[in-house]
């Protein structure tokens, strides 16, 4: 069932070139980024990246609930790459968010126009990344993180799904369609920052100390 569910997918995004030409567009933009930036990225880092997204993708598939067009509250999938982007900074949690959005794409696409995957997979999981910029307060990091992963679904719902508010504003629709499962989500993220000895891990695999 799984093998079909993906083959299914990969169909749907094959089908819609544009968007997965977006999506590439992104990529090799952040991956510009990160070079200019003069970020050098290790062995290590690339490893920790990869077990940030391996993590992420597992939380992610518990899922406590699921909204019909799209959006889910799960086991903090969120807190990987948040973690990611206060250990490394901005560049690479910025890459990190981005990878998990195409990783989502794949895993689960809900597509309608090109822009609108973009808002809702690499720009939506990248806002994630920006941690990095608040590495002093992780706590003020991890709400900053959620309220932009919100912007970006906020702007896409009043677009692009204004249909589905029906008499509602597209504006109140999209505010408690995506303000329902992020708070929730963003809830169990505060909470995983919050028990884990983040402070000292962070220190402990530090790039200064690689």
């Amino acid at each position: 069932m799984e093998k079909i569910s993906l083959y299914k997918n990969w169909l749907t995004l094959i089908s819609n070139p544009v968007s997965l030409a977006a999506v590439g567009g992104v990529l090799i933009l952040i991956l510009v980024l990160v070079k200019v930036s003069k970020v050098k990225i290790t062995t290590r880092m690339i490893t920790h990246i990869g077990l940030a997204l391996a993590l992420a993708t597992i939380l992610h598939m518990f899922k406590i609930t699921e909204l019909p067009q799209g959006g889910s509250v799960t086991l903090g999938s969120m807190a990987p790459i948040i973690f990611m982007g206060l250990v490394y900074g901005p560049e690479i949690g910025l890459l990190t968010g981005l990878l998990f959005g195409i990783i989502n794409l794949i895993i689960g696409p809900f597509i309608v126009h090109p822009v609108q995957v973009l808002f809702d997979y690499p720009l939506a999981f990248m806002a994630l990344g920006c941690s990095g910029f608040l590495r002093k307060n992780k706590y003020i990091a991890t709400v900053v993180c959620v309220l932009g992963r919100f912007i970006c679904h906020y702007i896409s719902g009043i677009v692009f799904f204004a249909e589905f508010a029906g008499d509602t504003s597209p504006y109140i629709y999209s505010l408690v369609y995506n303000g329902s499962f992020l708070a929730v989500e963003g809830l169990i993220c505060l909470v995983i920052i919050g028990v884990l000895p983040i402070n000292r891990i962070i220190s402990a695999i530090s790039p200064e100390k690689m």
